[in-house]
């Protein structure tokens, strides 16, 4: 009597664990729940991981972040300490990442979460408009620009391909001045320049607000400083090496992301304004829902349910 009550338990307990293992078929184990991202500092990074993370929240994951320099990142990535990072900025970042590459100890996903990204000079719309439209027209306009090129701060390698430009007579620009500062400094003297319509020369780049704020252009003709197609960038998504065979509905979700410069510089304009990376992230998806069927095609909640219904839910959408 006693071999068939264990027994008839055994048998008990061999049911509840196989519906247990139908249940969770699937689904992420608990280690799962909480996805941890780095976040490099950067306010294009600073918003996409709010973006990402939002999303998360509404599968019922538990996404954390970390302030992070870049090379911390990659080392918590490394030693499984970070999941997920959204901020490889190649080719700018390529040299630091090789490494980690070489000994396979992080995944850098493709395609890329963004693409289409850049960096150059740039000019105000009624200065392109009046001719000045290539490297090559800076020299021409040398009285106009008071044969000054408005940079950024000090130690920039966006700077030092803009003093070398200068140091060697690249497009005839021996004789010039780079005009060191900050990021908002620089800002500051393209809106008075704008004001005032006169002529400047500025290192510009995309994603970033002032895409919004400017009627401005990006000159042709820079490849051999800056790189071609205007300085060209790509944005990879790096993970730690187990992360996708561990976690195959969160990294199906982190697969999935892309993003766009126009996202991107909205996102970035409100976080800039202020406005807290969470709450600019739920009120980008709220006026732009569409943005969330690619990204959540193939995806499940933490509980196996479908993905799109219970992040709208959550959005209040």
């Amino acid at each position: 009597m006693k071999s068939r009550k264990i027994a008839v338990l055994c048998a008990a307990l061999l049911a509840a664990s196989t519906w247990s293992t139908v249940t969770r078929a699937g689904q992420d184990p608990e280690t799962c729940r909480t996805v941890r991202f780095a976040d490099i500092g950067w306010t294009d990074i600073t918003s996409t991981t709010a973006l990402a993370s939002t999303v998360f929240e509404g599968l019922g994951y538990k996404p954390t972040t970390t302030i992070s320099s870049v090379p911390i990142s990659f080392a918590g990535l490394k030693s499984k300490q970070i999941d997920v990072s959204l901020g490889y900025w190649w080719p700018v970042q390529q040299k630091q990442l090789q490494p980690f590459l070489d000994s396979k100890s992080i995944e850098v996903l493709n395609p890329p979460n963004l693409s289409g990204a850049k960096a150059t000079l740039a000019v105000p719309g009624y200065e392109y408009d009046a001719g000045l439209k290539t490297f090559e027209d800076i020299a021409k306009h040398r009285a106009e620009l008071d044969g000054k090129i408005y940079g950024i701060e000090p130690g920039s390698s966006a700077n030092a391909t803009i003093q070398k430009m200068i140091a060697t007579n690249q497009y005839g620009l021996g004789g010039f001045k780079l005009v060191e500062s900050s990021e908002a400094g620089m800002l500051v003297s393209v809106d008075r320049a704008i004001r005032e319509k006169k002529w400047i020369v500025f290192l510009g780049w995309e994603p970033h607000p002032m895409n919004i704020d400017i009627k401005m252009n990006y000159l042709s003709g820079g490849d051999a400083s800056f790189g071609p197609n205007y300085g060209e960038a790509r944005v990879y998504t790096l993970t730690s090496p187990d992360f996708i065979a561990r976690c195959p509905n969160a990294g199906k979700l982190v697969g999935n992301l892309r993003f766009s410069t126009q996202l991107e510089n909205e996102l970035m304009k409100a976080v800039m304004n202020k406005e807290k990376p969470a709450e600019a992230a739920r009120a980008y998806l709220k006026q732009h829902p569409q943005v969330l069927d690619p990204w959540l095609a193939g995806v499940k909640t933490y509980d196996g349910k479908d993905g799109l219904p219970a992040v709208k839910a959550y959005l209040g959408l």
